[in-house]
């Protein structure tokens, strides 16, 4: 490791170390063996009585920008973090102070390759709005477009990637030392934070999944994407159009407006439940912030950093889930859960399904425009938690933006139901899924697949029968009980054998004694009663057979 990197972890374990002392976590400074070079003044003395959420809420606060925003992405896995933990991580607010113009500005200049006075006609200092990645400001180009730049930081993707190398550091001994943190895979969660954390530093993509949005909202009515102008796009520096309208927030300025708020939140919830199940493509983060309403009542969705996919087999799943729970179907539910996630093999299905009959119990008899698709989503996946059902993190942002949705819809109309707007993508879904053109589409889609396959069969086969040849192929069966099971089968063959061979003796015997009826003759062999001694064996024999088989206890 470099000198300066070196230099840099060191400092920033020694502000983590003292960010858990003082909010009660400072055994855990000793449990994780930090670095001896690191300065440590203690356990932390006189912390105030709050709960474990609250106190790491604080410590994410306390550690700035980057650590609050790992928090806002760990609230959106509740499959992987407890329930008391995500309430506190979704306080975290994402405000910050801006950082100055000048080096807005020298940022700028260096990503566009010009002075801020040769690239745009009007540029305000003053940054609209300021966030822990970045900050907008307004501007106009050239021709006299209005446009909002955003930009990133300074050294935020260094303080980033320092942050995400010791947190997996940390977590990889956390797992190693401490039972809790193996139980509650917390590698894993480091790993999903870092990739979603990452991928929002990339102000690219953010540019690519809004032009993704512009294609899919082209229909007449729909929802107004913002132009992203590339040539002034960077890894860094993100121009898009500027849009103005109407907070949602702002009741007062809707109310004037003459917009139906009823008719706003039905058309907010049917734009992401279309997103959702539908193009597979939706809003990570649809909260106040990212709509505006535009003159004539037109809906605008802004800031596509965080995004979900859906692959068409989890559009089905979700669909198939949101009708289990519409239908308060135990069973429906336990599938779409078990098609969605990685069941361990260990899980206790009896207790599993309890779990759900519990959670439909929650809802059983709530009107349904009492009820939080969102919230109910939540709760399945924290069932998942507790027996260890590892569900995609696409399924998990699904309920983050169904439950920030659904905050939004019912501020604006309170006896909205948001499952009778879902039910009627989810039947669609279904009636898709069936479709015989699409499902004979699909299987002609595999066909190459297995063409391949079979025309491997051949090469497959004779690799094999080389192998066999040279005795390298081994099988091996295993299972429960198998020297039982062998033992008893044993036992069976000997008496099914005793029986065909005391059957044998006694066809002979038959054929003896009529044989020496119709000849009128004694049956002695070599000066023997044959007939006499063998009616005598096979009577004896009969007896054994009759008192093993009274002993054994199975007549």
């Amino acid at each position: 490791m470099k000198a300066g990197k070196r230099v840099r972890h060191l400092l920033r374990y020694r502000e983590i170390a003292m960010a858990l002392a003082r909010n009660g976590f400072g055994y855990m400074v000793h449990e994780l063996g930090f670095p001896d070079s690191v300065p440590f003044i203690g356990r932390g003395r006189n912390t105030p009585v709050k709960t474990r959420g609250e106190r790491i809420r604080l410590i994410l606060e306390e550690l700035g920008p980057t650590y609050v925003k790992l928090g806002q992405i760990a609230s959106t896995r509740p499959d992987l973090i407890p329930a008391d933990i995500v309430a506190e991580l979704e306080k975290l607010q994402d405000k910050v102070p801006p950082f100055p113009y000048e080096q807005s500005a020298a940022i700028i200049e260096e990503e566009l390759g010009g002075k801020i006075g040769e690239l745009f006609l009007r540029f305000e200092a003053v940054p609209m709005a300021a966030a822990s990645i970045g900050q907008v400001h307004e501007a106009e180009l050239k021709d006299g477009t209005r446009v909002a730049v955003k930009v990133q930081r300074p050294d935020i993707e260094k303080m980033v990637r320092t942050d995400l190398d010791i947190l997996a550091e940390l977590a990889r001994i956390a797992e190693d030392r401490l039972e809790w943190a193996k139980n509650y895979r917390v590698r894993e969660i480091v790993e999903e934070i870092a990739k979603v954390l990452l991928a929002e530093l990339d102000y690219n993509a953010e540019a690519r999944n809004g032009e993704r949005f512009a294609a899919q909202c082209k229909r007449p009515g729909s929802v107004t994407i913002p132009k992203v102008y590339w040539d002034y796009c960077t890894r860094r520096v993100l121009t898009m159009e500027f849009i103005s309208g109407i907070k949602l927030s702002d009741t007062d300025r809707l109310v004037r407006a003459g917009i139906d708020r009823k008719m706003l939140a039905n058309r907010i919830a049917s734009v992401i439940f279309h997103q959702i199940l539908v193009e597979g493509f939706f809003h990570g983060d649809p909260h106040p912030g990212n709509l505006l309403v535009l003159t004539g009542g037109d809906l605008a969705m802004l800031d596509f950093g965080m995004v979900g996919r859906l692959s068409p087999e989890m559009k089905q799943h979700f669909a198939s889930m949101v009708i289990a729970l519409r239908n308060q179907n135990t069973r429906g539910i336990l599938r779409a859960i078990s098609a969605m996630g990685i069941v361990p093999d260990d899980v206790k299905e009896a207790k599993l399904r309890q779990d759900v009959d519990d959670l439909r119990e929650k809802y059983y008899n709530v009107p349904l425009s009492q009820v939080s698709i969102g919230e109910a989503v939540n709760d399945l996946f924290r069932v998942a938690f507790r027996h260890h059902i590892v569900i995609p993190p696409e399924m998990t942002l699904v309920g983050k933006a169904l439950l920030t949705m659904e905050g939004v819809v019912t501020a604006l109309d309170p006896d909205i139901s948001i499952f009778d707007i879902a039910e009627p993508y989810g039947h669609l879904l279904l009636r898709d899924r069936f479709n015989l053109a699409k499902v004979f589409r699909r299987w002609a889609d595999n066909i190459p697949d297995y063409l391949d396959l079979l025309s491997d069969v051949p090469k497959s086969l004779k690799v094999l029968s080389s192998l066999m040849k040279k005795g390298k192929v081994q099988v091996e069966v295993t299972a429960p009980e198998l020297n039982t099971i062998l033992g008893r089968l044993d036992r069976i063959s000997n008496r099914v054998s005793f029986s065909i061979v005391l059957l044998s003796f006694s066809i002979i015997m038959m054929g003896l004694i009529i044989g020496s009826s119709m000849g009128h003759q004694q049956s002695v062999l070599w000066d023997f009663p044959v007939v006499e001694i063998g009616l005598g064996i096979a009577g004896l024999l009969v007896l054994w057979l009759i008192y093993a088989i009274f002993r054994s206890g199975r007549f």
